[in-house]
């Protein structure tokens, strides 16, 4: 399904029960909302689950130029508003926690309660130059560069060699995301800066990170959980930077027990 919020069309999907809570599901850079099928049987078991390709991903449109943290997070709160959502449990991993951080700043009235998975508060300057080497790439050369080295902080060096037939379609998802769409998400990504800011989240929030996350280290989730007040913390052993795919049940486990708790 598909609607204009936020002055552009955004491609989105609704499973479960209609008049049940929502958990609004935010995927990482580079994918779809299809990243998250592992758990959308689960969670549509008990709750109205809301999945939606970000700005610049799979079905949504991208709209030339740099985006900002700000303008996705408005990009979520204006899917909701035009489908009638006034509060919603949100789950967000790596850019969709970084969108859920900047959305429950902002707009914490519209939160159950907050998920952020395999993410981070700060890009450290010292870090700046990477992002900006992956947008000159992509833009000389595309999306398939960036295929096997992403795959190779995403998962596991095991699981790559044991679960091909799950990984190819993660590949998938990357060679087919926009260029300007991965372009305008690094512009906004590579300025995040949201660590001082995080005592202001006064919302139940459950952070999630794989034990062997390269791209966002449990360093960075540690540091969320510091500084939001009540949060709780769950490190997942034998996954990388998609934790929701390499460990799905021990994942879905952790946010269904989380969300049990917040009815």
């Amino acid at each position: 399904m598909k609607l204009i919020a936020n002055g552009i069309s955004i491609h989105f999907t609704l499973n479960g029960p209609a008049g049940a809570p929502v958990v609004t599901l935010s995927h990482s850079l580079a994918t779809n909302l299809a990243m998250w099928e592992p758990q959308v049987a689960a969670l549509a078991s008990k709750f109205r689950v809301l999945r939606y390709d970000t700005r610049g991903h799979g079905g949504t449109d991208a709209p030339e130029g740099a985006y900002s943290l700000d303008q996705l997070a408005e990009d979520a709160r204006a899917l909701l508003g035009e489908l009638g959502i006034e509060r919603t449990h949100f789950v967000g991993l790596s850019m969709g926690g970084m969108i859920g951080q900047t959305l429950a700043l902002k707009h914490p009235e519209m939160f159950r309660s907050l998920i952020l998975s395999d993410t981070s508060s700060r890009v450290s300057p010292e870090a700046r130059p990477t992002w900006d080497d992956r947008i000159r790439l992509v833009e000389a050369q595309g999306m398939e560069p960036l295929v096997e080295p992403t795959i190779g902080r995403w998962f596991t060096a095991p699981f790559l060699a044991q679960h091909p037939e799950v990984v190819e379609p993660v590949r998938a998802m990357i060679r087919q995301t926009k260029t300007q769409g991965y372009i305008g998400c690094c512009q906004a990504i590579k300025v995040l800066d949201l660590t001082e800011q995080l005592h202001g989240i006064g919302v139940p929030t459950l952070i999630v990170v794989g034990e062997d996350d390269l791209g966002t280290p449990v360093a960075a989730s540690r540091a969320i959980h510091e500084r939001i007040r009540g949060s709780e913390l769950v490190i997942l052993p034998s996954a990388a930077h998609l934790s929701n795919i390499e460990q799905p049940e021990a994942f879905t486990q952790a946010v269904l027990a989380f969300l049990g708790h917040q009815a």
